[in-house]
């Protein structure tokens, strides 16, 4: 039995074909266009310690309606057992996405045993006083939840200096080793597949480092975190120094396995398990809340309303805490390589607009940068505001302004301004009518702009980690609902095959290929320079 028949086998046709086919669908279309934004109604959802606020998104009764029989369409409940049960829901490579596995109070024997590893790793780092230096070698999925995490609760004091190196680009490891310890200095490998071209390569330099500075056997200094231990060995790592990851876990979601030793090294190993916690409590929240009160869900309805229906081509992420500057990048990944398809399950196109573009920049630093565009530009996007309502620091009046400076932004993307409004306030300049008329016109602002609102009580470690779960779940249920698999990549492997063979020409030891005139160009001209 093939794959897509497996799924067929637990699954209603509907559940699996084009969205656009559906008579649910189109009720669901009509009653998004028709749905107004709510402006005087509150519509809060508690969720694993978060407060969700959709108040300024597009609702009706008649759509709440259609979207419950939408996700019904699409047997959403069967999908998420799978998901949650660990059962194949990525078919392309026949495999489970069960994240959640890793962060479960009750976790399989395999997955308890790695976190017990790296605890125990940790507690003897920390004993011995070793490891002054960290360099996290690894690039998306085992990068970015890393990066995170060691930004939002090491930004004032580490345990350790941490570097991260990710790009291929030579300056960035030199970057990375340039003025530290190598007797001090712990390399961290991460990479699912222990292929990954550049952070092996990256790896591989970091390695000569040591070996140049010495040390007589560096790989006493080098641990690997992997799904393939059988090609960290062949590289040298022992086994005392390699964690495991598993096919099921996906490279975008595996900051919760031991990719996180970086993050307990430096910041402390509570800081682990509390966002463990935090993910888990969203976990037991999408499992358990019904569908009107589901924080996930209600988020991939509104997103669907904005992306598919009313046509807007991305999501502006808008944190208002300078801590979580890089949440951008990591939903960015998250969304983007999750729902960045235009295929079906069954192969077929899938006849909207799916995945919208994510992007953004912490706030009050956005509002100088591109909070015009969203307020006045001809396209606009929908906005993630996340704050947290105590800060953390001791100057009370910053974090006033801070709060007010989110909600005023929020409310003047909702609202707007009439004309008749911006003439009032420019009459108060005392122009000239012709003048004020003409000025007022440039202070229009259409408003109508969608938004959600997240409030953190807090930053901890528990509300970063229910905060992260509730983006991977909302994620999953916008897949389930445009019928597309948010748990592979292919656009991403065909380049990567693509420079192999440019590599080699580059090189001088492969042939030039079949390119396009522009590639061709740039091959000759470089492959001079570069041998």
């Amino acid at each position: 039995m093939d794959r897509l028949s497996a799924l067929h086998t637990t699954f209603n046709p509907s559940a699996l074909e084009p969205l656009a086919t559906l008579p649910e669908w189109a009720l669901f279309k009509t009653a998004g266009q028709a749905a107004p934004l709510q402006v005087s109604q509150l519509r809060l959802i508690q969720a694993a310690g978060l407060t969700l606020d959709q108040s300024a998104q597009h609702a009706s009764t008649a759509l709440d309606q259609a979207a419950e029989a939408l996700l019904h369409a699409r047997q959403f409940p069967v999908w998420r057992e799978r998901l949650l049960a660990g059962q194949m829901v990525n078919p392309t490579e026949d495999r489970a996405a069960w994240h959640s596995q890793l962060r479960s109070n009750h976790p399989v024997a395999d997955v308890a045993c790695e976190r017990e590893r790296l605890l125990r790793f940790v507690e003897r780092a920390n004993r011995d006083y070793r490891w002054h230096n960290i360099v996290h070698i690894g690039i998306g999925g085992s990068d970015w939840g890393v990066r995170l995490a060691v930004s939002a609760f090491g930004y004032a004091n580490m345990r350790r200096t941490v570097r991260f190196v990710a790009n291929i680009d030579g300056h960035a490891v030199q970057g990375g080793l340039a003025g530290l310890d190598p007797r001090n200095t712990l390399i961290v490998v991460a990479s699912k597949s222990f292929s990954t071209a550049e952070t092996l390569q990256n790896g591989q330099r970091a390695i000569e480092w040591l070996r140049a500075s010495g040390i007589a056997n560096p790989f006493e200094q080098v641990v690997a975190i992997t799904a393939r231990p059988d090609k960290a060995r062949e590289w040298g790592v022992s086994d005392q120094h390699i964690f495991r990851l598993w096919d099921w876990v996906g490279g975008r979601f595996s900051m919760w396995s031991a990719v996180s030793l970086t993050t307990a090294l430096a910041v402390g190993p509570d800081v682990v398990t509390g966002m463990l916690a935090g993910a888990a409590a969203m976990d037991d929240h999408f499992a358990q809340a019904p569908i009107h009160q589901n924080a996930p869900v209600q988020m991939a309805l509104s997103g669907l309303v904005n992306r598919s229906v009313l046509g807007y081509g991305s999501l502006n992420l808008a944190p208002y805490d300078f801590r979580l500057a890089n949440l951008v990048p990591y939903v960015q990944q998250l969304d983007m390589e999750s729902l960045g398809k235009s295929v079906t399950h069954s192969g077929q196109p899938a006849g909207v607009h799916t995945g919208p573009a994510v992007w953004g920049m912490p706030g009050t630093d956005a509002q100088h940068t591109f909070f015009q565009w969203l307020h006045q530009g001809t396209d606009g996007a929908p906005v993630d505001f996340i704050a947290c309502q105590h800060a953390d620091h001791g100057w009370p009046d910053h974090h006033r302004r801070l709060l007010a400076n989110c909600l005023a932004q929020r409310e003047a993307l909702l609202r707007g301004k009439s004309l008749d409004s911006a003439l009032t306030e420019s009459r108060a300049d005392e122009l000239g009518e012709d003048d004020t008329r003409w000025l007022a016109k440039h202070k229009v602002h259409a408003g109508g702009r969608p938004s959600n609102l997240i409030v953190l009580p807090r930053l901890t470690p528990e509300t970063l980690g229910a905060l992260l779960a509730l983006y991977e779940h909302k994620i999953f249920v916008q897949g389930v609902l445009w019928g597309i698999n948010p748990f592979d990549q292919w656009g991403v492997e065909y380049g990567k095959v693509l420079a192999k063979g440019i590599q080699g020409a580059l090189a001088g030891t492969g042939v030039h290929g079949d390119h396009d005139a522009s590639t061709s160009h740039w091959v000759h001209r470089w492959a001079s320079h570069t041998q």
